[in-house]
């Protein structure tokens, strides 16, 4: 299969997408899990869908523009998972395509094959979950494009005004997943080293990159929201972060193969002499990206393998290298393949549960799964208390209270009288049917707000209260 994709004409692009399909086959026969981000994501979608702003009147931390994506994704399709996964397949076919578009085109490993859109569409099946269309996965894209540009400008030995768009997808890429902007650092230090960009060239650049930031920031301004902007989006990217061990343990096993073939791609990197100076360039490059993705670790709300996509392409080029230094064609062919049955078999226990009782790639600490509510609460407008804990599956959200770690600001500090009159205010534009309260908050909200109490009573069920009229 591998000397397959050695081959260099343009219609194994063909090849490549129908090798991404026949890896996705198993999910046409079986079902793929909603995850609870996932599910954050269409109700962001759905409250943008009904008129409220993001930030201000839905509190989550999803970055401006995959929010905006995800209220397209509504308005056209619904709650719909099945289009979470046909667009993320799209994105992903793209980012394939493109990979091994910039690798081929611009000279950038010794030989001209496919082997590199290969190896990347193999990397982003090892895990079930990186079907679904993340914030990760849409600013991958946008990485992706400024590193074809940081290729080019290299392989030219001569910077340009391509610099300012270079920015702007790092920008733009930023404003799908914030922590993506540690990649100005990347573009600042790879220029510094390989180029001969000047001061004002590296000005130019920066200023593509904050462009789009600053355009976003205006419009909140605009709209009297930036203080929500801040407290939901940049205060939470720096909020310390609490990590389930079994977590650490089932990305360790997902993400083992990738990292092995990527690191032994790089160790005989370091050893080739195959490697003209241009080519050293770009693999230092690379090299830097990892380390700078590796900087994006400790921002990530949680950790799933659809969280590591950044990596992918600096592995999927290390990897690459690697199955192309083999003399002996037979004995790539034959760890390809291993590589392709390891990463296969992950994918399948994730999904299928092949060997009862093994834990990797299954994340469940992450799946959704429906919340034991009475039987009248479904398909009603609720608001949770606390984690969501399935509660919202069947259910609409009510109130911008969507992300109980950002709700805390305001439910859990009712002695002050601002927060008293937001959640009032709250309740009165967007009333839930029932409030399922976790925390024990209701009481004292009533002794706040007596207004509300006369509106909402606690129901038959512990915990539960329901709106009277």
């Amino acid at each position: 299969m591998l000397s397959f994709f050695r081959v260099n004409a343009s219609y194994l692009n063909l090849s490549l997408v129908l090798f991404f399909i026949l890896l996705r086959l198993p999910f046409l026969w079986s079902e793929v899990p909603l995850l609870i981000p996932e599910l954050s994501w269409m109700l962001v979608g759905e409250q943008m869908n009904r008129g409220f702003m993001l930030y201000r009147d839905v509190w989550d931390n999803v970055s401006p523009l995959s929010g905006m994506v995800y209220w397209a994704i509504d308005r056209l399709f619904g709650r719909s998972q099945l289009a979470f996964q046909v667009t993320a397949g799209a994105v992903s076919v793209f980012q394939i395509l493109y990979f091994n578009y910039i690798l081929r085109a611009r000279d950038v490993l010794p030989e001209r094959s496919h082997i590199p859109g290969a190896i990347y569409a193999l990397l982003l099946n090892i895990s079930f979950d990186l079907t679904t269309l993340s914030p990760m996965l849409m600013a991958t894209t946008f990485l992706l494009l400024a590193l074809g540009v940081a290729i080019k400008m290299l392989e030219r030995r001569e910077i340009t005004n391509e610099i300012f768009e270079l920015g702007v997808y790092i920008g733009l890429a930023s404003l799908f997943y914030l922590p993506a902007a540690l990649f100005m650092g990347w573009a600042f230090v790879s220029l510094l080293f390989y180029s001969g960009a000047t001061l004002r060239q590296h000005l130019l650049g920066f200023f593509g990159a904050v462009f789009p930031l600053a355009m976003v920031t205006l419009y909140f301004y605009l709209n009297d929201s930036v203080a929500n902007l801040n407290r939901n989006l940049l205060t939470s990217v720096f909020a310390v972060k609490q990590y389930a061990l079994n977590d650490f343990s089932t990305l360790i096993f997902t993400l083992v193969i990738p990292l092995v073939i990527g690191t032994l791609g790089f160790m005989k990197m370091l050893t080739s002499t195959r490697l003209v100076n241009y080519q050293s360039r770009i693999q230092q490059m690379m090299a830097m990206w990892v380390i700078t993705a590796a900087l994006m670790v400790p921002l990530m709300e949680y950790l799933a393998p659809m969280q590591f996509v950044v990596f992918l392409p600096a592995l999927a080029y290390f990897a690459a290298y690697y199955f192309q230094s083999f003399r002996r064609i037979w004995v790539a062919e034959l760890l390809f393949l291993g590589v392709i049955g390891g990463i296969s078999f992950i994918q399948y226990q994730g999904l299928m549960n092949l060997v009862p009782g093994l834990a990797v790639g299954r994340l469940d600490n992450l799946r959704a799964k429906p919340a034991l509510l009475p039987e009248p609460i479904r398909q009603k407008k609720i608001l949770v208390i606390g984690d969501d804990e399935g509660e919202y599956m069947n259910n609409y959200t009510a109130t911008p209270y969507l992300n109980w770690d950002l709700s805390r600001y305001d439910l859990e500090n009712l002695d002050n009288f601002d927060s008293v009159i937001h959640v009032y205010d709250n309740f009165r534009q967007d009333p839930p049917d029932y409030v399922i309260d976790k925390q024990g908050v209701m009481p004292k909200l009533f002794e706040r707000v007596p207004a509300l109490q006369k509106r909402y009573k606690l129901s038959p069920w512990q915990g539960i209260y329901e709106k009277t009229g």
